[in-house]
């Protein structure tokens, strides 16, 4: 995630960014963090938020459609081109009482966000900085000091999960393929 928009994260959840304005009827291009464009037509609203923390009221989404790794969005209110180029690299929220239900097994990537993560002898390996996706599975992206630390999130590897931390049963030897003591 970036940390250029200021807005109240227990209230809203920052989806991505308005990448540009798309054509001359208003619609816009937008960048999801999370690489899951088919997401955003499942939201009846977004709003917008510029770099100053000045929030939109919601927007109803209108229409989306892929394009790429991109969604293309017609939001309320923003009605032609003019319109769509002054919020170009504003935020894209959601609000978090609006997030879809998830299966148990399932999670959002704000969940783990900042997360303590321990081994299961409660060694500490660092904290949850971000995720990415390989299509295959979510990847945690641990910071522990100076280095970064991959971990794969599978049932196998992923063991436990409490409100403060992930308990994680990493497969002999990867913890030293991502750090210096592996070198």
């Amino acid at each position: 995630m970036t940390p250029d928009y200021v807005f109240p994260a227990d209230k809203y959840l920052l989806l991505g960014k308005v990448a540009k304005a798309q054509g001359l009827q208003g619609e816009l291009k937008l960048y999801l963090y999370s690489g899951q464009p088919k997401n955003v037509g499942e939201y009846k609203e977004l709003l917008l938020v510029n770099k100053a923390g000045v929030i939109s009221s919601p927007l109803a989404v209108l229409k989306s459609r892929i394009q790429g790794k991109a969604v293309i969005v017609r939001l309320a209110s923003i009605n032609d081109r003019t319109q769509a180029e002054k919020v170009e690299d504003h935020g894209v929220l959601l609000a978090r009482i609006h997030l879809p239900a998830i299966n148990r097994d399932e999670y959002y990537w704000y969940q783990y966000q900042d997360k303590l993560v321990v081994d299961l002898e409660g060694n500490t390996l660092g904290r949850v900085e971000r995720l990415f996706t390989t299509g295959a599975q979510d990847v945690l992206v641990i910071k522990a000091g100076k280095e970064e630390i991959l971990i794969p999130v599978t049932k196998s590897i992923l063991v436990g999960e409490t409100a403060e931390k992930l308990i994680v049963n990493p497969p002999p030897g990867l913890i030293e393929l991502n750090t210096n003591s592996g070198t």
